[in-house]
């Protein structure tokens, strides 16, 4: 295998956050009862007639202008013509010969070597429906649900050499678009979804073999599964002297291999034409450019702002930004706590603990940076200590409840009682007379072990600092 190399695109299907579908009115929200969600329109019916959503054009432009694309003045739809179940009006609408963004790029990197990927097009589309196929294989069914959601495919160059690269593409552009606030690009619901486009060459030859297209693959770990055994199967065949086939595969994640599909079919195939029923697509520069006044910060530079606003190493900027909602938390949190450090030793540690003990993923974090900061402030006032506080939050995770609201029920303040933490200190200092005795010579783990046995009476609640100074005097004292 090490005398060849792969050559890897993608086309990568984004379904967009929008309310509604891309020509109707039917929502576009996940699940729900087979077949509710769709009306004429979208069902292709005889003498309907669709009418473009103006918040698939915008995010389609966003999206453009964040990967580096040319926003096209003067676009179009058109029909791309095939028969298959899901696809009710046997033609999808969608963009050849004109798409709205073309020729972008994004910069990745792997293993400390950066590179471009080039993008040769972004285009607007339609979804298809949802092939249901029953454990006998004896019947499908078919649910129109998602048929009509807009969707934006991005079509790069074949400029990738291994599926570390493609995964850093992938990744790099999962975070562009949830920054956007496009798409929710959840791959388990299949918002966010890629077909492999792959050949093998020898090392050194400029032509490009004879490519294979994985299809709607929705995992990373199974982009990277395909990708092995699909250019292993390549590389295999050329060594015995046969020729690949031109062909779309299925991947099949549970037993890892990929099966054929269908030969591959060309443009020339699908009889695209220009859609009689939607007009071509002016977009006025000055609108672009008020798109891109409201583009957000995305991860790079949010990374910059962390290390000089808010003094974080690169480190923690680079994790707190590797998802949006966390970034969101952060910001959120500092604005009430102004305490950065401490609010990203929170995230973390803490929180990412939680995620991962209770498999929770962060998109489904329900804690409010309220309570989160309401914490921080109680540990800095040293109302708490930082024990308790772990267990409170905790809670706050899980319930995020009012960490004030609950100390005060359960009475878990620290306590600064003098004459009661003398008290405990001089019982203490009276039952263990050894542990005197050796700070009294000079042993420094005899001071430790005094102060533990003070914060076990006193249920870890009592204030170490003052309880440290009333050890300290007594043992003086004696």
């Amino acid at each position: 295998m090490y005398k060849y190399e792969k050559v890897i695109g993608l086309e990568v299907h984004v379904e967009l956050s929008t309310k509604s579908k891309i020509f109707c009115g039917c929502s576009t929200e996940f699940g729900g009862r087979p077949n509710s969600k769709c009306c004429p329109i979208c069902m292709g019916m005889p003498g309907t007639l669709p009418v473009l959503n103006r918040r698939v054009l915008e995010y389609a432009i966003a999206t453009g202008l964040a990967t580096g694309c040319t926003i096209r003045e003067y676009s179009r739809f058109d029909r791309k013509n095939y028969f298959y179940p899901d696809l009710p009006k046997s033609y999808q609408t969608s963009q050849l010969y004109l798409p709205i963004c073309y020729e972008g790029s994004l910069e990745i990197e792997v293993d400390g070597i950066k590179k471009k990927i080039g993008i040769h097009e972004i285009h607007m589309e339609e979804d298809a429906g949802k092939l249901i196929h029953d454990q006998d294989d004896e019947f499908s069914f078919i649910d129109y649900n998602r048929s009509g959601v807009p969707l934006i495919e991005i079509v790069t160059k074949p400029d990738m050499n291994s599926k570390e690269e493609v995964i850093a593409f992938l990744e790099k552009l999962q975070l562009i678009l949830e920054y956007l606030g496009v798409s929710d690009c959840k791959m388990q619901e299949g918002s966010f979804r890629a077909d492999i486009n792959l050949s093998v060459r020898k090392k050194g030859q400029k032509e490009l073999g004879t490519r294979t297209e994985m299809k709607n693959i929705n995992s990373f770990k199974a982009i990277g599964r395909a990708i092995d055994y699909e250019a292993k199967r390549q590389i295999d065949l050329l060594e015995k002297g046969e020729s690949i086939e031109q062909e779309t595969r299925r991947w099949d994640d549970a037993n890892g291999i990929s099966l054929s599909l269908r030969s591959k079919i060309n443009a020339k195939d699908y009889r695209y034409f220009p859609d009689p029923d939607l007009p071509p697509l002016v977009v006025d520069k000055d609108w672009v450019d008020e798109i891109r006044k409201r583009q957000p910060e995305l991860r790079e530079e949010k990374i910059q702002r962390y290390m000089k606003e808010f003094k974080l190493p690169e480190y923690d900027a680079k994790i707190l930004t590797s998802s949006k909602y966390l970034a969101d938390i952060f910001e959120k949190t500092v604005a009430i706590s102004k305490n950065p450090k401490e609010v990203s030793n929170w995230i973390m540690i803490e929180t990412m603990r939680l995620m991962r003990d209770r498999q929770v993923q962060v998109e489904n974090i329900t804690f409010s940076p309220e309570n989160l900061a309401r914490l921080i402030e109680l540990v800095e006032a040293g109302k708490i200590n930082r024990t308790i506080a772990k267990e409170i939050f905790e809670l706050i995770f899980d319930e995020d409840i009012d960490p004030e609201v609950y100390v005060k029920e359960h009475q878990l303040g620290v306590v600064d009682d003098r004459d009661l933490l003398i008290k405990v200190v001089q019982e203490v200092i009276r039952d263990f007379p050894d542990s005197v005795t050796d700070y009294k010579s000079g042993k420094d783990k005899a001071f430790k072990h005094l102060m533990g046995q003070i914060m076990k009476r006193m249920k870890g609640k009592a204030n170490p600092v003052l309880v440290n100074e009333l050890l300290r005097s007594e043992l003086e004292e004696l």
